[in-house]
């Protein structure tokens, strides 16, 4: 059985992995098999309605005979407890699918459910058609990223994390972890593991800020090395309990390649080529913003200051740079001109930089200098004088250099696949199993 969870969290408290870690720990009680780790699949980061991290939660478990209705009793009696229902915009789902197999048809609305935005009425014709079941909670928008973390099985490039909650009276209060033991630990586990630490603000990422149960987070390649940085880190509050998540995080999953500008649609993420064609400006706050062209059209791209170094980099643009950026489209909420929010500008060739400048005396090789406007120059070494002569364009070195950019570590999406993870992806069918205690006691 392939059980999906979504949407029981809000703004003011709830985490949907707690959900899954409780429902772990009651599952285990009814002696049933885990067929993997609870899989923490991020759905498309700019659909509006999301709640944070946009996170939908799969469990795939194996079980004996007669135990199907407390299994699904304990899912929804857990989903009905810790969901914030009251909240306006929590619109709990959660689905049960029992084919050994994942379908094809569910995979692809998985990917769509990523990349794009999917519809409660395909998702519930799938559920009819597949023979599952789902229940949903107010709108029921929650089935649809239920029923997608059922048909996300990771099969490409994924990777883990192990979070530890905290217990429910401290809940809101500020996170106490040992700042100096974080970035121990970021030292002695990189390159696998990845966005612990802010290294440009000096600041630790692995703990989030709202009054959700999550103490800390750590996200990694494997199990075993998110299982060793987290005995490295040190809490300085009670850790109620901890289980590993495999997942889509710091995989790119949710960008789509475009082949055209003409193509690309608000709320979806993409990567499409173009060439600079309005030099970049800054706006309030420092916000960096050009346009890229192709043939088909023209779109704005923003570097917003939180982006940090990408920002700068997006600074030093020139007209007639091609480059591919990665990003959220966005729609402006006056006219229908579309922005790209860059997450990544990968620059495939520099434009010569040019500017004028007075010419060299052919006698002596020293800079000419003016004599006016229309007056032509002269040459103070040799006293030589060129009445025709003009200035020349001449091409500066540039700052920037081909390659791919990465917005700064603190402002990256859960999905965003940072640069130290180039090299290291990995695909499912390399697995060597589950290890032993990948959950509290």
């Amino acid at each position: 059985m392939h059980i999906g969870l979504d949407d029981t969290d809000s703004t003011r408290k709830g985490c949907t992995t707690y959900i899954s870690a409780l429902l772990v720990e009651k599952l285990e009680k009814l002696n049933v098999k885990f067929l993997d780790y609870p899989n923490l699949v991020r759905l498309n980061p700019n659909v509006p309605w999301k709640t944070r991290g946009n996170g939908a939660l799969c469990l795939r478990i194996k079980y004996d005979a007669g135990l199907e209705d407390q299994i699904k009793e304990a899912a929804i009696s857990l989903v009905e407890e810790h969901s914030d229902l009251a909240f306006r915009g929590t619109d709990p789902g959660v689905v049960f699918i029992t084919k050994a197999e994942i379908p094809e048809e569910l995979k692809a609305f998985a990917k769509n459910t990523i990349t794009g935005i999917a519809t409660l009425k395909e998702a519930m014709r799938l559920i009819k058609k597949f023979e599952g079941e789902a229940l949903g909670f107010n709108t029921c928008r929650g089935i649809i990223g239920a029923l997608a973390a059922v048909g996300e099985n990771l099969e490409a490039d994924h990777t883990y994390e192990l979070i530890a909650y905290r217990i429910a009276e401290n809940c809101g209060l500020k996170r106490k972890v040992d700042t100096a033991s974080i970035f121990e630990m970021d030292k002695l586990t990189q390159p696998y593991t990845f966005n612990n630490v802010d290294l440009e603000k000096g600041r630790v990422v692995i703990t989030p800020r709202g009054p959700d149960p999550i103490l800390f987070g750590i996200r990694g390649e494997t199990p075993e090395i998110v299982k060793k940085a987290f005995r490295i880190v040190k809490p300085l509050e009670p850790v109620e309990r901890w289980v590993i998540f495999r997942t889509n995080q710091g995989t790119d999953a949710h960008l789509r390649r475009v082949a055209a500008l003409n193509q690309i649609e608000p709320y979806n993420s993409v990567i499409v080529q173009g060439a600079v064609s309005r030099n970049p400006r800054l706006i309030p706050l420092r916000h960096v913003i050009f346009s890229i062209n192709d043939e088909t059209g023209e779109v704005d791209c923003a570097a917003y200051e939180p982006t940090g170094a990408l920002r700068k980099v997006a600074r030093d643009l020139i007209i007639g740079d091609t480059i591919e950026a990665h990003g959220a489209v966005r729609k402006q909420p006056i006219g229908k001109r579309l922005t790209i929010n860059l997450e990544k500008i990968n620059i495939l060739a520099l434009a010569p930089k040019l500017f004028l400048q007075n010419p060299v005396c052919p006698k002596c090789g020293k800079r000419l200098k003016s004599m006016g406007k229309d007056k032509g120059f002269r040459c103070e070494k040799c006293g030589a004088r060129f009445n025709d002569a003009e200035k020349v364009q001449t091409a500066t070195e540039r700052r920037l250099k081909a390659g791919l950019y990465v917005t700064s570590t603190r402002s990256q999406r859960h999905l965003t696949k940072p640069l130290s993870r180039y090299g290291l992806e990995k695909h499912h069918a390399e697995a060597e199993g589950m290890i032993e205690n990948w959950h509290s006691p």
